[in-house]
């Protein structure tokens, strides 16, 4: 019997084709040719054929000990069969197979951007050798450490980091994003980027099912196959509503003593639609997102992130873009000579705030380097050092004031206004003299008002802001924002606390985090999105994953979320629906088991259709000009 299922399984849309052909055959001979005997017998050999497979998978689930809507389609068959109904019997099967195909093809279609995923998934690797020379090997040979060439136009195989050259990567396999990212000597690529144009050199640091891309795939294909709540409430249903059917089938034919009625209640009675319609709308939600960058683990994160009424969101690495930039420089001197000494220092450490200094003079293209004496490091200050011919003091206002720097009107209120944006300042004095005022500060994310302004815009009631940072700095990024409440100076315990504090008050809490120092927030909240490119901790640990740390991905999610459990909604209602008409139709004497098997077969088309809406359920793009003017 297992042969036979095989079998029949691998040939079913072949069975299902010769019993249309079958029928065709019937109805030219009754119609056209006149010729009743062959009718008959065309229909007679479409019922038995299409009667075996839909009775061994009922077989199959009655070992199982459950009875499926296949059982009832195969008792409907074989009354039909019984009176004579053999047009009704031929027909029933026929749409029941046809009505498993077209099912077949739409989860295939919901499934293709996995699908896609998986095809583009690199098999080889330049593997550069020791000596120089390059080899072609497989993807699954490669070590973590191993160098790889990556030419233009090629694919790159493994997550790593640049080592030699620079180019354009097109990283729209991880992130959504199509537009190009340029990228050099130490920044990190992922398996399954194109590169547009530049030759790179990649020292791999994962490859395979451990890179990002594979752990994409997995997610996808998990989070497709698992079950929202309304799903598995459905299979529960059908549990009981199936049998339920058979019971009420089997009534009918005891008080009216009609057979062909009591088939007929059995046929209509299927559930098939209410079967199929939470899941392909759970499918087709979480492909659109996948190939959005955006990762949902699942029907229950896309009904719990649907229900969300308050976001919670760290400020450094989310908020912001995690690296610090030069925000405004106040020049007291030659300004070229002052920077490049400053940058002088500042390449002595590894303080991101110098950092960023460096960066700052050296895309300005200053390229003196003066001879700088020997630097000592006062604590909590900064920089000391002092020979024959001078003495510089770079540090904050503790060291000016600790050496004596005399500050005039014009250069306090400069530091003022920095300190009152929020940024940290870098102060330099040569020979007692203040030179330069430096404000440095972590950016902020230029799609995150508008992206949260969509999310407010969407129904979100609350926004939340909880950070280390201090008040000031908080306050500041908070007032460029539509953020509702501002906490700040919090240690990651304290933020779970006010996450739990807000499910205490009754509301339903996403926590966006960066997935590192967050985990403990994104774990409590009912809902954790991991924003950044995929780290480990934010796959293991969060529920939604926005692989491109975008707030238009994140508005989109959400969107995305109430519309596939909406979706959802819909599909039950017009299946339970369609069954309620049908047995109305039956009451009154206008539904017959042909059309009603008929109308049936039409509904699952109508929920699978109305799933594969969500497919095309595009991504906004965001303003971004509404940081820059947060008056709009």
């Amino acid at each position: 019997m297992t042969k036979l299922n095989t079998w029949i399984n691998k040939h079913q849309n072949k069975i299902t084709a010769s019993i249309a052909i079958l029928i065709g055959l019937s109805l030219i001979s009754k119609y056209a040719l006149n010729v009743e005997l062959a009718a008959t017998i065309f229909m007679i050999v479409a019922s038995i054929i299409g009667a075996i497979p839909v009775a061994l998978h009922a077989i199959s689930a009655l070992m199982n000990k459950v009875i499926s809507i296949e059982l009832l389609v195969t008792i409907a068959v074989i009354g039909a069969f019984i009176i004579g109904e053999y047009e009704e019997s031929a027909v029933v099967t026929f749409l029941f197979l046809f009505g498993s195909y077209l099912e077949q093809k739409t989860l295939e279609k919901t499934r293709s951007s996995v699908k896609s995923l998986t095809q583009m998934a690199p098999t080889t690797a330049e593997l550069v050798n020791e000596d120089g020379s390059i080899e072609t090997v497989d993807v699954d040979d490669l070590d973590e450490g191993d160098h790889v060439l990556v030419k233009p136009g090629g694919q790159i195989p493994v997550d790593g980091k640049i080592i030699d050259g620079t180019g354009y990567m097109n990283e729209a396999s991880i992130t959504g994003e199509s537009t190009p990212v340029k990228k050099g000597i130490g920044d990190k690529v992922f398996a399954g980027s194109l590169t547009d144009n530049g030759t790179i050199t990649v020292e791999t640091t994962s490859v395979g099912e451990d890179t990002t891309f594979g752990k994409i795939i997995e997610l996808v294909e998990e989070a497709q196959d698992s079950q929202s709540p309304a799903a598995r409430f459905i299979d529960k249903f059908a549990t009981y509503y199936t049998p339920a059917v058979l019971v009420i089938g089997i009534l009918v034919w005891i008080i009216t003593q009609n057979f062909p009625l009591a088939i007929t209640v059995l046929v209509l009675g299927c559930p098939g639609a209410l079967v199929i319609g939470a899941p392909v709308s759970n499918v087709a939600g979480i492909g659109n997102g996948a190939k959005n960058g955006i990762l949902m683990k699942g029907g229950n994160a896309v009904n719990s992130f649907s229900k969300v009424d308050t976001l919670v969101l760290d400020k450094t690495g989310t908020l912001t873009t995690g690296k610090m930039s030069v925000t405004g420089v106040e020049n007291f001197g030659d300004q070229n000579a002052n920077l490049a000494l400053l940058s002088e220092v500042e390449k002595t450490s590894d303080h991101p705030l110098g950092q960023a200094i460096v960066k700052y003079v050296a895309d300005k293209d200053i390229t003196e380097t003066p001879a700088l004496p020997e630097l000592d490091t006062v604590k909590g200050q900064g920089l000391v050092g002092a020979n024959d011919d001078f003495k510089i003091l770079v540090g904050n206002e503790r060291l000016m004031k600790a050496n004596s720097v005399n500050i005039s009107k014009e250069q306090r209120a400069a530091i003022d206004k920095h300190m009152h944006d929020g940024d940290s300042v870098v102060l330099m004095a040569v020979d007692q003299e203040l030179r330069l005022v430096v404000g440095v500060n972590d950016q902020l994310r230029p799609d995150a008002r508008a992206g949260l302004q969509a999310l407010k815009d969407t129904g979100l009631r609350r926004i939340v802001m909880l950070t280390g940072d201090n008040k000031l700095a908080a306050q500041r990024v908070a007032e460029r924002l539509p953020i509702d409440e501002v906490h700040a100076e919090l240690l990651p315990e304290d933020k779970v606390k006010f996450v739990k504090k807000f499910q205490e008050q009754g509301s339903t809490v996403a926590f966006v985090g960066d997935g590192i120092n967050d985990s403990p927030s994104l774990a409590t909240a009912d809902i954790g999105i991991g924003m950044g490119t995929g780290t480990d901790v934010a796959i293991e640990t969060a529920d939604i994953i926005l692989v491109k740390s975008s707030f238009d991905a994140l508005a989109h999610a959400y969107v995305l979320a109430k519309k596939t459990v909406a979706n959802t909604k819909e599909n039950i209602v017009i299946a339970v629906g369609t069954v309620a008409l049908l047995l109305i139709g039956l009451i009154v004497g206008v539904i017959h088991m042909g059309s009603g098997m008929f109308v049936h077969e039409i509904s699952i088309l109508v929920v699978i259709f109305n799933a594969m809406r969500l497919i095309g359920n595009k991504r906004k793009k965001v303003d971004t000009n509404q940081v820059l003017n947060p008056a709009n």
